[in-house]
């Protein structure tokens, strides 16, 4: 078995990829108007319309109703994505700070209101795990 992505769905789909590709400078793949991905080299953040939910099971999934996981993205220096952020992302939970576990973090809420981690290795532990 292999994690292969995380699919957010949402009601307004060219609102929250265009956030995702600004916060992430990456262009979205998108496989139809309702259906969009932002691939990287570990993994796949899907975006889905609330009509695709019914081709799964109708109801099964609310969009901007998530608070419970968190997505998160390796940057190579998170307090510079900061400053090219501000201005463009409106929620800003956390501004960068250095977290016990040794990533440096920025913590924001999409669109949706779904949290969005930022974060760049800092300490010699945390810089080895992620340089694997």
């Amino acid at each position: 078995m292999d994690f292969v992505s995380t699919r957010l769905i949402t009601a307004d789909i060219d609102r929250l990829v265009g956030f995702y590709e600004a916060v992430t400078g990456i262009r979205a793949v998108w496989a139809s108007a309702d259906f969009a991905e932002l691939r990287t080299a570990h993994g796949t953040l899907a975006i889905g319309s609330t009509g695709t939910v019914a081709l799964f099971a109708p109801g099964a999934a609310h969009p901007a109703d998530n608070r419970t996981a968190i997505i998160e993205f390796l940057v190579d220096d998170v307090d510079a994505r900061y400053e090219q952020l501000r201005g463009v992302v409106q929620d800003v939970v956390t501004v960068p700070t250095t977290m016990p576990w040794g990533n440096r973090a920025l913590l924001l809420r999409d669109p949706d209101g779904n949290l969005v981690n930022l974060f760049t290795p800092v300490t010699t532990e945390a810089i080895a795990k992620f340089s694997r």
